[in-house]
């Protein structure tokens, strides 16, 4: 499954880049995608000209295949991005689908010539998108950042039992961060896993030096969830506003109220009152 893996993205080790709103940029796919990895640049959080200038960006940068998320639900009308990824087909190699129901897009891509990986985290899901012609899985456990399945199952509950209901290769993600968790993730049967965090942290992504630290200083018990008032699951990290976000779900907010806290673009907004000291990973790092 491992080596299927890596046919079907033309990569040459067995991790692939989460498609992170705001962060998955264009110049961080093509530097994962040049370090031998899979690259992903992320529509959520973008405009659509935004999404093609990124599309671009990476495809100026790297000769190395990448690949595009489209978190479904994230969009309020998905048929805008799915064109934009026709439009550079010939550019991309595979695509993600995340945050929806997938079966609508997956035939649409796959006529285009794009394998297509779907975001689960479930054994049923797996087993599902299986069925609707997806070429690999994602499965997330609740330890990612971020949004994350209602259901949430730890990754390396949910590896074994997503990796016995199909026969396509899945990709483990949630809480990997190092070589021992991709050992880890291969002993269980996955065939890869993906990672985004951890790639926050690098000197290419567009983050904001000031969260770049808060993750190199992060402990194991330094993050918590939210959204769970409107039936959300989104891991973050601890403190002084997400607080202030807790604190507010205990008011009875609608997803509407809520939704204007808890965007994510603070993730990559300057800071002019504090200098941080730049993180010092680079994804060669990272993924070496």
């Amino acid at each position: 499954m491992k080596q299927r893996l890596l046919e079907l993205l033309g990569i040459e080790y067995p991790i692939v880049e989460g498609g992170m709103a705001y962060i998955g940029d264009g110049n961080l796919a093509a530097a994962v995608s040049n370090a031998g990895a899979f690259g992903q640049v992320g529509s959520a959080g973008r405009t659509l000209s935004d999404f093609e200038q990124q599309i671009r960006l990476a495809s100026e940068r790297t000769a190395r295949p990448f690949g595009v998320n489209l978190p479904i639900g994230e969009h309020s009308d998905p048929r805008e991005r799915v064109e934009m990824i026709l439009k550079y087909k010939e550019h991309i190699r595979a695509v993600s689908i995340s945050a929806g129901n997938p079966k609508p897009y997956i035939p649409v891509f796959k006529e285009a010539g794009l394998p297509v990986m779907v975001v689960v985290s479930t054994a049923m899901h797996a087993a599902k998108a299986e069925q609707a012609g997806a070429d690999i899985l994602i499965a997330e456990g609740t330890e990612a950042g971020g949004h994350n399945g209602p259901a949430e199952l730890t990754t390396f509950a949910l590896i074994p039992q997503a990796v016995s209901a199909v026969s396509i290769p899945v990709v483990a993600a949630g809480g990997v961060a190092d070589g021992r968790g991709l050992a880890a993730a291969l002993a269980l049967g996955a065939a890869g896993v993906q990672i985004g965090t951890l790639l926050i942290a690098t000197v290419e992504s567009p983050a904001h030096d000031m969260y770049k630290q808060a993750l190199l200083t992060a402990r194991g018990e330094d993050t918590t969830m939210m959204e769970r008032s409107v039936g959300g699951v989104t891991r973050v990290l601890k403190g002084s506003y997400i607080d202030e976000v807790l604190a507010f779900e205990k008011t009875g907010p609608t997803r509407e109220t809520l939704y204007p806290y808890i965007k994510g673009r603070r993730t990559v907004s300057p800071c002019s009152k504090v200098n941080w000291i730049r993180a010092m990973l680079t994804v060669d790092r990272v993924l070496g």
